[in-house]
This record gives C-alpha cells, structure tokens and sequence, in this order.
C-alpha cells in the first residue's frame, strides 16, 4: 500500500500546522514522525486518518486521493495513545467491534467474526485474555488489544500516535520491538508518530524529523546520524555537544576548548555537534586550552561531565578525574556548519591544538 502527501498544508486561523508537507511511503515500509511538540506530525497522521482535512494539497492511499474522504470510508487502522478500549466490552467484544459495525452488505457473518477475532488474539498472543475487561489489563496487554482491534478491519495502512507513551520504560522497549515484528510478519504500511527518537530510530526503515509543520529530512536513521541535513536535526537526533564557535582563516575556534581545523569553511559564525565519544578528554598539559571536571556522567562508563565558562558537555575519559580539576578536551570528530548553512564532516585523530 503506497502512502503520498503532495504539498499538504493545514492552518488553524493563523498559525500553520503543517506548511507544503510532501512525503511518501512505499509499500511494507515502517516509516517514523519524529519531531518536538508542536510540530505537526500529530496533524499530519490525523490527516492520512481522515480525522482531519488539509487546507491544501493531496493525500493518496494506493494512488486515490482520499483528502477529502472521512475516516470510515478509509479503511485504515489507527492506534491512539491511550488506547481507547470500550470499557464496557470484553477484550473479544472491543476487536470485533470495527467488523460488527459495518453495513450488511460488508458485514462478516458471525461465524467468520468469531474466527477473526480468535486469529487476531493469538496474533498479538493475548487469547487467554478474550473474556476479560479492559480494567482487568495491563498498559502492554491493553495496547495489544488496540492493536488487534485496528487490525480486524484488515487494513492496507496503520497508524500508531504516540502509542507506547502511556506504558512504563521496560514495557515499552519490549511493546515497541513486538509491534516492529509484527508489522514485518502482517506486511503492513506503518507510519508511527513519536516525540522519542530512541523508539522512531529503533523502529522504522525512514524517520521523517518535523519542526515547525515541516518536514525538514527524512532519511534512514544511520543516515539522519551521520549526515544531519541542518543544525536542527543534528541537535535533536542522538546525544551530542552543541558548540558555537568561530571560523577563521579555515580554522574553527570554540570558547574554552581550543580550535580545530584546518576546515573548508567560509569565516564567520559556526556551530559544531560533537558525539560524547568523540570528546575526549584527558588531564591539562601545560599551555592546553582547559576545561574543568564536573562530575562523571549519569551516562556511566568513562563518561565524564565537563565545564566551560558557557557550556556543560559531556565527553570520555580513560583515566579518573578530580572534581573540578583542569582538563583538556580533544575533537576526534564532528559535524560543523558554517554562517551560509554548508556542512562539513570533520574527523582527524589529533585536531584540536590551544587557542592561539
């Protein structure tokens, strides 16, 4: 089932949620929204389910243009945060009801509903579970039920908002992977909205990262990692130190912790992202920039916390450090982007020389 969004745009009076958003997903193709608050992907699944409208653009689900088709001729699963269960129905009640309350002409026969259902339940390996109520439920068991509800209308596409929020960490991890296999064995189209990049990078094939109703890169996460297409996404995505700093004569020059270079960079303001691990970190040598031990990192390991007249950061040390004593820190690499946006990959094993 192909999904595209073709310059999508929804205003709520005069703030744009969502500004010319185009975006595709190919057929059994796991893909992520990934963004702060505030920056539409809740919008923009809402809009694939037909719970809301564009202003502008097209949506096409296997190449129709369903922009202005309601929710219930769509024929698309969706799996909310807080899972919405019928208190009232049984587990067995609650999947059925997608099939029970289709017209006559579409409407299964009880026998075959019985047997769906039944399929349904050992699918998300909750049988046992058919007679109980949704009081009676865990957070993981009731998300299955979610699930399985969505996927008794036996839908081309799913849709998963935010669905794991609600469930405590080691639920969650082992809730996530779950749904990750289960999507592989049912050969659906997903698309998962999430604020935790953890959950979008461990899940999906493409994340696509929003700010601000756009859709700013969506890129395999290896790649989002490797080669953030602007500083926003290299600050949001992964653990990482944010440097301001300055390029001069092909040299970038950070405040308390030296320069690094050479770099092929136009002078003028710059900001590096530097990875923990490739801050290291060791005791001053005479005449070294320096920056001051804080605290080893919560991170554990040979993290370590570190000082700057303007920034705390966090990098790896192979020895102890005292609290608050000098250090140096070494870039083995980082991701720099100049004034004019150009992006440059920098690695060398000794690149950070004292300030001059």
């Amino acid at each position: 089932m192909t999904v595209e969004l073709r310059g999508v745009t929804r205003r709520f009076g005069d703030i744009a949620a969502l500004q010319d958003v185009t975006l595709a997903a190919a057929p059994g193709e796991f893909l992520a929204l990934l963004g702060p608050s505030g920056s539409g992907k809740t919008t923009l699944l809402r809009i694939l389910a037909g719970l809301d409208f564009p202003d502008e653009g097209e949506v096409l689900i296997a190449g129709r243009d369903v922009a202005r088709v309601p929710a219930r001729e769509r024929g698309v699963g969706v799996v909310l945060q807080h899972y919405a269960l019928f208190r009232h129905m049984t587990v067995f009640e609650n999947v059925a009801f997608g099939l029970r309350v289709r017209p006559r002409r579409t409407r299964p026969s009880e026998d075959e509903i019985m047997r769906r259902v039944g399929r349904l339940l050992d699918l998300v390996q909750i049988p046992e579970l058919s007679e109980r109520w949704p009081d009676q439920l865990s957070g993981g068991q009731r998300q299955r039920v979610a699930l399985a509800r969505a996927l008794a209308i036996e839908p081309p596409l799913l849709l998963l908002d935010e669905p794991f929020a609600a469930l405590d960490a080691l639920v969650r991890k082992e809730v996530r992977r779950w749904v990750r296999g289960l999507h592989d064995r049912v050969g659906l189209t997903s698309v998962l909205v999430t604020h935790d990049q953890e959950e979008a990078m461990e899940m999906a094939d493409r994340v696509a990262v929003m700010d601000q109703g756009r859709i700013v890169q969506c890129a395999e996460p290896d790649e989002l990692l490797a080669q953030p297409a602007s500083p926003f996404v290299a600050g949001f995505l992964g653990e990482t130190n944010r440097l301001r700093g300055e390029v001069r004569a092909g040299w970038l020059h950070l405040p308390g912790i030296g320069r690094a270079g050479p770099l092929d960079l136009a002078d003028g303001e710059a900001e590096a992202f530097v990875r923990p691990g490739d801050l290291q970190v060791r005791a001053a040598t005479e005449g070294a920039a320096r920056v001051r031990a804080c605290r080893p990192s919560p991170a554990g390991g040979n993290r370590v916390l570190l000082e700057t007249d303007s920034a705390l950061l966090e990098g790896v040390s192979p020895e102890r450090l005292d609290r608050g004593s000098p250090c140096e820190a070494v870039i083995a690499a980082a991701i720099v982007f100049g004034a004019n946006g150009d992006r440059v990959l920098f690695s060398a094993v000794q690149n950070t020389v004292p300030a001059g």
